[in-house]
């Protein structure tokens, strides 16, 4: 038994020494009508001077703020682009020579597998907690301004988050990062940002760009089985039926009603409300796309012109 304790306590080391090094602890000024105010949170070095850290930590009234380092810098840092429906952020400081992380893919992990979470819990610079993954493909709901979206392949661990774990790394046992933690959902429960291809893309957009272009449509959805007459037409046997139309939007402009089934977007399947969101990429603004859908048992195309998503 003391072998194998002695064997999950070097795992969990080796991960530390390799990881805090990249971990810095956010203390971040926000403004706010009686002046300005801060807050604490994590982040993670990916590059020589920047970081990735959750778009709560630094929310759109964040001033800038100070990273500090396990080997003793404080640097000053400014917000270099956000994005709320991923709950994702690029900082940059004013100073090179940061330690970047190893990014790893969280489409690879398995329930049961050791990870390690680093933060900044209650202003506790480079805490560390370890547990397993808990789940893998979980969902959480991100909202900006009046639009809600879903945030997809959420990581589910029992490793031990608390307020101000946000922004910092979840890592595998070979010390790569392959998590964002973002929330605290219940005792034992934390959840966190999956490092995959569709983030890491985000991440070098919030970079590059300063912000993530999506496209929209105006609708709110659910899904829905198909009646028996599209089944057998499609092979296929669920959609999402369409609850709400914003008025004005590329929708409503289109014709697309409430109640209509939407089962395809220019030919690719759609069976729920995530697999549109990624199908209506910033490629879709202000080109055609062809909306095949299910009225009153009927099967059918409209084209629609999706607009721009405001965060």
């Amino acid at each position: 038994m003391d072998d194998v304790l002695d064997a999950y306590s070097r795992a969990v080391i080796e991960v530390v020494a390799r990881v805090s090094p990249s971990v810095a602890n956010l203390r971040v000024r926000l403004r706010s009508r009686s002046g300005a105010r801060e807050a604490g949170g994590a982040a993670v070095a990916i590059a020589g001077n920047e970081l990735v850290t959750n778009a709560h930590v630094v929310p759109a009234s964040t001033r800038g703020g100070w990273a500090s380092f396990p080997d003793g810098r404080e640097l000053r840092f400014s917000v270099t682009g956000r994005d709320p429906f991923s709950d994702l952020a690029v900082i940059g400081v004013d100073e090179g020579g940061l330690h970047p992380a190893e990014l790893g893919d969280a489409s690879t992990l398995q329930v049961g597998q050791l990870v390690v979470a680093i933060g900044n819990p209650h202003g506790f610079a480079g805490s560390v907690t370890a547990g397993v993954v808990s789940a893998v493909g979980r969902s959480l709901p991100a909202r900006a301004g009046g639009t809600l979206r879903t945030i997809d392949n959420v990581i589910q661990t029992d490793a031990s988050l608390n307020p101000g774990n946000s922004g910092g790394a979840l890592a595998t046992s070979d010390g790569r990062v392959v998590g964002i933690n973002t929330a605290l959902a219940g005792m034992g429960l934390g959840l966190a940002v999956p490092v995959n291809a569709h983030t890491r893309g985000l991440i070098e957009m919030l970079a590059g760009e300063g912000r993530v272009r999506r496209a929209y449509l105006g609708v709110g959805a659910a899904p829905r089985p198909l009646p028996p007459k599209a089944v057998a037409a499609l092979g296929r046997t669920t959609g999402i039926e369409l609850i709400d139309i914003a008025p004005g939007s590329p929708a409503g402009r289109a014709g697309l009603h409430p109640e209509d089934i939407v089962v395809a977007l220019n030919g690719s399947p759609v069976e729920t409300v995530e697999e549109l969101q990624r199908l209506l990429s910033a490629d879709a603004i202000g080109t055609p796309q062809s909306v095949t859908l299910v009225r009153e048992g009927a099967v059918m195309e409209i084209e629609v012109l999706p607009a721009e998503l405001a965060a």
